[in-house]
């Protein structure tokens, strides 16, 4: 009881501190991108899939492999689920991640003539993709921004930083969507998950050397 009264409040900044501290983060990071290469819509469909509680240097390994054996969303579409899991079975969840390729390849190729769909809902009805996935989708593939991708980077560091404290992921988009101008939202993703990397790691941040050390309200 008496550490909980003692725990620190959260701060919450404001937005002009919190569009200071995006533009710093967006210079500091000017060559931050998607780190998930990919070589059509859905190659990324797949490596988003493989990607949850997976290192993307692993699933950059495997979508290649798996893109050999299989040319396409057809063959994908048409392989057995025991096929595809041997290939993706070193990015963990093997089972589970195949059988939403499998799916999502089927939906593709039944519901959307074969082609990765490129609004929302359409592509929130992809096995395996959610709003995070379909946002860097739309953004990749389709250069068109909706709405912010929130994985565990961008909820970690928005706590952190004072940006929002909603207590799940759509809460933190649409907070970060009522605070920050749209313009930036296409980049968030992507220098927050650099900087979370680089210097705001999770278990020993480097506040010393932070570019945003004087703007950050260092939440715990």
């Amino acid at each position: 009881m008496v550490k909980d009264k003692l725990k620190k409040q959260y701060t919450k900044l404001d937005k002009k501190s919190i569009e200071q501290l995006i533009i710093i983060l967006k210079n500091y990071y000017s060559d931050a991108k998607c780190s998930l290469d990919f070589n059509s819509p859905f190659e990324l469909v797949c490596a988003l899939i493989l990607a949850a509680q997976c290192t993307d240097e692993r699933v950059n390994k495997v979508i290649p492999v798996l893109f050999n054996k299989f040319a396409d969303v057809y063959e994908i579409a048409n392989a057995s689920i025991e096929e595809i899991a041997n290939i993706v079975k070193p990015c963990g969840f093997y089972n589970n991640k195949a059988i939403s390729i499998s799916e999502s390849a089927k939906t593709v190729v039944n519901v959307f003539n074969g082609k990765v769909p490129d609004t929302m809902e359409d592509l929130c009805k992809l096995k395996g993709i959610g709003r995070k996935s379909a946002n860097i989708i739309l953004q990749e593939c389709f250069n068109n921004t909706v709405g912010i991708a929130v994985d565990t980077h961008v909820t970690r560091l928005s706590r952190k930083m004072g940006i929002s404290n909603a207590p799940t992921q759509e809460k933190i988009e649409k907070e970060l969507m009522s605070k920050v101008d749209k313009k930036y939202w296409n980049k968030i993703n992507h220098i927050f998950v650099y900087h979370g990397r680089a210097i705001c790691i999770a278990r020993k941040p480097n506040c010393n050397d932070c570019p945003i050390n004087k703007i950050c309200a260092k939440n715990e």
